[in-house]
């Protein structure tokens, strides 16, 4: 199960409509953490790279051993509230691997060929540049995908990318399930979740379908 968080704790800037629904509180995250330190087969995404990432949610997963993904919006970095060049290479070099959300929250299925090449091979190119190692990784913005976004993503090189469909993930999958945490998250939907439950997971995909649009 491959779970995808958003920003924890008070949020240091205005948020976008729709990002309240699934910014978690600084004890909700605790919760999903010790969670994740008991089970093998949880694995944590990050998406946006608000600055909770360095401040809030590197020294816990420090502190219980763990490693997760960040996936950056490139085009925010240095912004209010999100992470700065410093911060980026402090989680490469803490072994978080980083990928790509792209360069600004956009839709990609509607996206011309000039922004594509932006979102979909500029953004990477800088994360890995600043990073210090290849960026080839996405979460696709709002989960949303088609089959002209795959293909381009495949066109750009993407070793895997991840969206928001909810319920189980496969490891040998290049296209990975994630089930993105609610504002409201608590202990029985979290068991829910990772217990495999449908109608967990069934309610967390049209959650977030219906916030995306």
């Amino acid at each position: 199960m491959i779970l995808a968080v958003h920003g924890v704790g008070r949020p240091a800037r205005p948020l976008d409509p729709g990002e309240d629904e699934r910014w978690l509180t600084v004890e909700q995250f605790e919760r999903v953490l010790d969670v994740a330190a008991e089970r093998e087969d949880v694995h944590l995404t990050f998406d946006d790279g608000n600055d909770s990432d360095v401040g809030i949610v590197l020294p816990r997963l420090a502190d219980r051993g763990l490693t997760a993904e960040f996936f950056p919006l490139a085009g925010r970095l240095g912004q209010r509230g999100y992470l700065d060049h410093d911060g980026l290479r402090e989680l490469a070099l803490a072994g978080m691997e980083i990928g790509s959300h792209g360069w600004e929250p956009r839709d990609w299925r509607r996206l011309d060929d000039r922004h594509a090449t932006r979102e979909l091979k500029d953004a990477p190119k800088l994360l890995g540049e600043l990073c210090g190692r290849p960026v080839r990784r996405y979460s696709l913005p709002f989960g949303a995908y088609d089959r002209r976004v795959l293909a381009r993503l495949r066109q750009a090189g993407a070793t895997r990318v991840y969206s928001s469909d909810g319920g189980a993930a496969r490891r040998d999958r290049w296209l990975q399930a994630r089930t993105e945490l609610p504002y409201d998250l608590d202990g029985d939907w979290l068991e829910g979740v990772l217990a495999g439950s449908r109608r967990a997971a069934h309610w967390a995909n049209r959650f977030f379908r219906r916030a995306a649009r």
